[in-house]
């Protein structure tokens, strides 16, 4: 215990942990709104769709496919550039949100597609047979009856992102995972390593504990 708490600097490791949180949510609120919004226009354009629009749908379905299809890894060297122009660095919490946001929210977009697909097509003829006007039938009857998934959805981006931290970490964007790899793995610090870790799992836990508790509280099925 005595070797523990002489090798681990708890003030450095307080400002890992809020950069970690930092970049989490914020990526995280960002694309949740960019992914609700790319997954309902790919949803309203595909063939059976409100708006059924073959050209935009096959446009969308491309840019998400491809930033889905890039590692994290490289995406963050690819936007090296760009992140230096709107951030002014690429280091720092600050500069890993662009490869945070532009890998989870196609991700989030495709959920969203998914969640509402899966809304009962009678529901929606019904309603239109009743007046209601495609705003209403996505405001009223899609999202609430795709809540559900697109909050369990919300975990598991979470999740994959407090992982994405660490590994933006790891070239210098700050939080726990730049903490576990310069002053733990490359000082040989394994206390630091290990104190990383848990709190990284810790987070984990919280977003999965989180997200179940809603999704049990408003699931009415």
């Amino acid at each position: 215990m005595q070797a523990f708490l002489e090798n681990i600097d708890f003030n450095q490791m307080f400002e890992a942990l809020m950069e970690t949180l930092f970049m989490t949510g914020v990526s995280l609120i960002v694309a949740v709104i960019i992914g609700l919004i790319l997954g309902i226009l790919i949803y309203l354009t595909q063939d059976d769709g409100l708006y059924p629009h073959l050209f935009v749908n096959k446009i969308l379905n491309w840019i998400v496919n491809i930033l889905r299809a890039i590692p994290f890894i490289i995406l963050l060297i690819l936007l090296i550039p760009f992140t230096k122009a709107i951030v002014g660095t690429m280091l720092g919490a600050k500069a890993a949100l662009p490869s945070l946001i532009l890998s989870s929210a196609p991700f989030y977009g495709r959920m969203v597609m998914i969640a509402l697909n899966e809304v009962d097509k009678g529901t929606i003829e019904a309603s239109k047979a009743m007046g209601a006007t495609n705003l209403q039938i996505v405001m009223k009857i899609l999202i609430p009856e795709a809540k559900p998934a697109l909050i369990s959805s919300i975990s598991v981006m979470g999740i994959s992102l407090v992982g994405y931290t660490a590994m933006a970490g790891a070239i210098g964007a700050g939080g726990l995972g730049n903490l576990a790899y310069l002053y733990g793995f490359v000082r040989q610090n394994n206390y630091v390593t290990y104190m990383a870790t848990a709190l990284i799992l810790i987070i984990v836990f919280i977003i999965q504990f989180a997200g179940d508790y809603v999704v049990r509280k408003i699931d009415r099925r």
